[in-house]
């Protein structure tokens, strides 16, 4: 589900703060959702959500142990931090009106 790797996306590049590569968003986002994403996937959704002005990108010089090779950093908007906090009180509504026993009916 797209929006569900979106949602995921932005939580990690908050979470990772300054550490917000592809390669370091795709192994949270893996590692949270036990899912083992491909690295073009983060990408494309890492695109998509900069195209919304959800994330800002930056290219940054590498460390020596990567050569000096450039990299984009992603960093939160002001909209991104807003889309959270709304999927945030979403999921609270939906939660909130949810039975209180979640046990699936037996058929």
């Amino acid at each position: 589900m797209a929006v569900e790797l979106e949602l995921a996306v932005l939580l990690s590049v908050l979470r990772l703060s300054d550490g917000a590569y592809g390669l370091s968003v795709r192994e949270d986002v893996s590692a949270r959702l036990k899912h083992d994403y491909s690295i073009g996937a983060i990408y494309t959704t890492l695109d998509r959500l900069a195209s919304k002005k959800l994330l800002s990108a930056k290219t940054v010089e590498g460390t020596e142990e990567r050569g000096r090779r450039f990299r984009r950093q992603y960093r939160l908007t002001a909209s991104g931090h807003r889309a959270l906090v709304a999927a945030q009180n979403r999921s609270a509504a939906m939660w909130n009106a949810a039975p209180a026993n979640l046990t699936p009916e037996r058929t």
